[in-house]
């Protein structure tokens, strides 16, 4: 779905986005299950767990860690379903502006840019599949995670919503 783009003087990473083509059950009980447990089963991708704190509430995901160029550089393409907890994470280090656009995206995403303190910096809804579109962040931005189209208002998300998820077992970002 999304490849970064160049922004003014800021040179930015490729980057893409999808969704995923196991149903959430299947894929919940695949991620809770057995050795391969914390890998997705379309991407390989490691699944961690991700918590939004908006308006008083704990919301609880499961997220997929794009963190290589080529893994963000496919993301969610291609993908035709993803469960309404699912999303995926695109870390950046260090922090930068983002730009992404949703070729070869099947489904509706929303992009949930998160600054490096860990709050959300701005929320593009609804990004039409297949658009060559550029979707930015107002400012620089740790992370980019993507959820499913129209989750973040059913969330109620907002900017300022404080975001963290492990990286590994012991370690949370921001």
């Amino acid at each position: 779905m999304t490849r970064l783009r160049p922004i003014g003087a800021l040179l930015a990473l490729c980057l893409p986005a999808a969704c995923s083509s196991v149903p959430a059950s299947e894929a919940e009980a695949q991620a809770t299950a057995g050795p391969a447990a914390n890998r997705h089963p379309a991407s390989g991708l490691p699944v961690v767990p991700l918590t939004i704190v908006s308006q008083g509430r704990t919301h609880r995901l499961r997220v997929e860690v794009a963190q290589s160029a080529a893994e963000q550089a496919r993301g969610l393409m291609f993908r035709t379903a993803m469960g309404p907890d699912e999303g995926m994470i695109f870390p950046m280090q260090p922090a930068r502006q983002a730009s992404f656009w949703m070729k070869n995206t099947v489904i509706p995403l929303d992009l949930v840019f998160i600054d490096a303190q860990g709050r959300i910096e701005s929320i593009a809804a609804n990004a039409v599949p297949y658009s060559l579109a550029p979707i930015a962040s107002r400012g620089s931005v740790g992370a980019v995670l993507e959820i499913n189209g129209g989750r973040a208002a059913q969330l109620g998300l907002a900017s300022g919503d404080r975001v963290a998820w492990s990286l590994a077992p012991g370690r949370s970002a921001p």
